[in-house]
């Protein structure tokens, strides 16, 4: 009698053991933070967006300049060696 109310016990420790090592992995980790860095960058532009329908072209033409400027400077500051 023992014996048949073991089995289910340690089938059941078995099978929390192996879900909590399948979710205490970091695995994926770099992949989540990844997307929820294009998302917030994305929000962001669309937020500028937004904000831009209200101005005449120019204005806008002239922050686009800026920030292409910008991030071509931060591209060739970068060194590989």
């Amino acid at each position: 009698m023992q014996r048949l109310s073991a089995h289910p016990h340690v089938t059941a420790l078995d099978r929390g053991d192996r879900l909590r090592r399948r979710l205490a992995g970091e695995r994926g980790q770099g992949t989540v933070e990844y997307v929820g860095l294009i998302l917030l960058v994305s929000m962001l532009m669309v937020g500028v967006v937004a904000a831009m329908k209200g101005f005449n072209a120019t204005q806008g033409v002239e922050i686009a300049e800026v920030i292409i400027d910008k991030i071509k400077q931060a591209v060739n500051a970068i060194s590989f060696r």
